[in-house]
C-alpha cells in the first residue's frame, strides 16, 4: 500500500521535504539546492509521461556523467520506468544488444554519443521516445525542455517496493551480458549497509569521478548521499587534475576511486599543490589495493579513513567491507559481510567449508537482484538452495574476513570494468588465422588486470600479435580489447581437455613486469 511504500523515487522527495535549501548537485557552473533538484525531476518525469513513458517501461541511458544522467535517473524511478543504463564505451553494436534484450522503447542520449546510439538502434529497433543531452538532433528531443515543463508537481505512479526499477547489465561467463534486475528494495537495503558500514553522513561533500552507468559509483555513493542530503560534485570523468581540483575547490571530505585511479592521483605531478585537508573519507573497489599504494597513502593523505567495497552488480553491488582500521592488519582481504548481508565461503554441494578452506562466496541478503531479465534457468541456478552464489572463489579465516582468491566466473576485472573472458574469446576465434585461443587477465601495475590473449596458429599461417589486437579493436569496446597477445604452439589443458588458465597466468605473467604505474 502507498502508506507503507518505499521507493527510489521517493528517497529525493524526502530529502528535498528535510533539505529544501541544502546544496544537492553540482556540475560545472550548475549548482541545484535539493528543493530545485526534486523540482527538475519532476518536471522531467511529467515530460516522459506525456510521451507515453510509464511503470515498466524500458528507458535506456546512453551517456557519460552529467547532471541529466541524476535527473533522468529519478525521473524514471518516480514514473516506475525501468532505467537501463548502458556502457558509454559499447560500440553501436554492443549496445544494440541491450536495447534489443531489454525491449527498451525510449532512450536519452548524450549529444556525443548520438552516433552510437543511432548505430544501435538500427539494429536493435525500439527507441519511440528519444532524448538528447546537448544539441537538439533530428529525431531528438533536447532534455532540457523535459526539465522545463511547466508542472513541477509530484507524479502519480502506483509504485511497489520490489517493482523493477532498473535493469544493469553485467558481464559473466556467457558471451553476452546479463541485466541483473534492481527493485527499490534490493537498492535502499544496499545503501543502508554502504552508509553504516561506510560511515556516510549528511554533511558529506562527495567527487564523483567514476562513471555513473556503473552500479558502484551510482548505488555505493550518489544515491546514498543524496538519500543521506549529503552535496554531490559530478565530474565528467576520472581526470586527476579535475579530481585534486574538485576537493580542493568544494572542499570535498569524501572520495571513491578503484585503485588504478588512486594511483593515477598520487603519480600526479601537482599532487602535492594541491590543499586536500578537508578529505575525509576515501574508498576502493573493483580490485585489491597493492599494500605499498596503501602505506603512500597512509603518508601523503594521513586523516583519510579508506574503504574496500567488495561485491558485484547482483549484489547492488556492496557485500563485504573492509574498514579503516583493518586495511594493513588485513591487506588483501574483501573484508566481512555489510550490514544487511550474510556471506559464506562453499563447497560444490553448497556445504560451508572450514575456516582457509578455498570456497564459492555465497550471499544471503535483501541486497541481492530480483533476478536476470528473461533468463529464468540463470536466476534460478545463481539462486540454488537459498543463496545467492557470486562466482568468485575466496577463502574466510575464523574471524569471518573474506579474502578473494579467483574467480570461478573467469572474469577480468581491468582498470574498474568487468570484461567476460569468453566474449573476447569469441572475437578472437573470428579471426582466420586463429586456431585456440585463451584470453584471461594477468597482474598489472595500473590496470590491475590487463586482458590478456594467447592464441595458437591455423596450421601453415602466421599469426601477428598487432593485426589481431587490431581486429578485436575493430568489434569490441576499448576496455576489452587484449593489451598482450602471445603466439603458442598450444595450450595447457587437463585431463578433460579444459585449458588451464592458471598455468598461463603464471607463464605469462611477465608480460606485464615491466609495465609503468602510469597510464600507457
Amino acid at each position: 500500500m502507498d502508506a507503507r511504500r518505499h521507493t527510489l523515487g521517493d528517497l529525493l522527495r524526502r530529502s528535498a521535504a528535510r533539505h529544501p535549501d541544502k546544496l544537492a548537485i553540482v556540475h560545472g557552473d550548475l549548482r541545484q539546492t535539493y528543493a530545485e533538484l526534486d523540482a527538475t525531476v519532476n518536471r522531467t518525469a511529467r515530460a516522459l509521461a506525456e510521451r507515453g513513458v510509464g511503470r515498466g517501461d524500458r528507458l535506456a541511458l546512453l551517456s557519460r556523467n552529467s547532471h541529466a544522467f541524476v535527473v533522468v535517473t529519478f525521473a524514471a524511478a518516480k514514473l516506475g520506468a525501468i532505467l537501463v543504463p548502458i556502457n558509454f564505451m559499447l560500440t553501436g553494436e554492443e549496445a544494440a544488444y541491450v536495447l534489443e534484450h531489454s525491449g527498451a522503447t525510449a532512450i536519452v542520449a548524450a549529444e556525443e554519443l548520438l552516433p552510437t546510439a543511432e548505430r544501435a538502434l538500427a539494429i536493435a529497433g525500439g527507441g519511440d521516445v528519444r532524448g538528447v543531452i546537448g544539441a537538439p538532433a533530428d529525431g531528438w528531443e533536447p532534455v532540457a525542455a523535459w526539465m522545463a515543463h511547466p508542472d513541477a508537481s509530484e507524479p502519480e505512479a502506483d509504485i511497489a517496493d520490489d517493482d523493477p526499477l532498473q535493469l544493469l547489465y553485467t558481464s559473466g561467463t556467457e558471451s553476452r551480458p546479463k541485466g541483473a534486475i534492481m527493485t527499490s528494495r534490493s537498492l535502499i537495503a544496499q545503501y543502508v549497509s554502504a552508509i553504516v558500514d561506510g560511515e556516510m553522513t549528511a554533511g558529506d561533500v562527495e567527487v564523483h569521478a567514476l562513471p555513473l552507468y556503473h552500479c558502484a559509483q551510482l548505488h555505493c555513493f550518489l544515491t546514498p548521499d543524496l538519500y543521506l542530503g549529503a552535496t554531490s560534485v559530478i565530474l565528467p570523468g576520472p581526470d586527476p587534475d579535475a579530481i585534486l581540483a574538485a576537493i580542493e575547490r568544494e572542499r570535498a571530505t569524501k572520495l571513491f576511486c578503484p585503485p588504478t585511479v588512486w594511483i593515477a592521483l598520487l603519480r600526479h605531478a601537482g599532487f602535492d599543490g594541491y590543499d586536500l585537508s578537508s578529505l575525509r573519507k576515501g574508498y576502493y573497489g573493483a580490485a585489491i589495493m597493492p599494500v605499498e599504494v596503501l602505506e603512500e597513502l597512509r603518508r601523503r593523505l594521513p586523516v583519510v579513513r579508506l574503504f574496500n567495497f567488495y561485491g558485484q552488480t547482483e549484489m547492488a553491488p556492496v557485500a563485504t567491507i573492509l574498514g579503516p582500521g583493518e586495511q594493513l592488519t588485513h591487506a588483501g582481504s574483501a573484508g566481512r559481510a555489510a550490514l544487511n548481508v550474510e556471506t559464506r565461503v562453499v563447497d560444490d554441494d553448497d556445504r560451508p567449508v572450514a575456516p582457509g578452506t578455498i570456497g564459492e562466496i555465497v550471499h544471503r541478503s535483501p541486497h541481492a537482484t530480483l533476478g536476470y531479465w528473461n533468463a529464468p534457468e540463470q536466476t534460478a541456478a545463481a539462486y540454488r538452495n537459498g543463496w545467492f552464489h557470486s562466482g568468485d572463489l575466496g577463502v574466510m579465516d575464523a574471524d569471518g574476513y573474506l579474502t578473494v582468491v579467483d574467480r570461478k566466473k573467469d572474469m577480468i576485472k581491468t582498470g574498474g570494468e568487468n570484461v567476460a573472458s569468453r566474449e573476447v574469446e569469441e572475437v578472437v576465434y573470428g579471426h582466420a588465422g586463429v586456431a585456440e585461443a585463451a584470453v584471461f587477465g594477468i597482474a598489472h601495475p595500473y590496470w590491475i588486470e590487463a586482458v590478456t590473449a594467447v592464441v595458437v596458429p591455423r596450421d601453415g599461417q602466421a599469426l601477428d600479435p598487432g593485426e589481431l589486437i587490431a581486429h578485436c579493436r575493430e568489434r569490441l569496446a576499448g576496455f576489452k580489447v587484449p593489451k598482450y597477445v602471445a603466439i603458442a604452439d598450444a595450450l595447457p589443458k587437463n585431463p578433460s581437455g579444459k585449458i588451464l588458465k592458471r598455468e598461463l597466468r603464471v607463464a605469462y605473467g611477465h608480460l606485464a613486469a615491466e609495465a609503468a604505474t602510469t597510464r600507457p
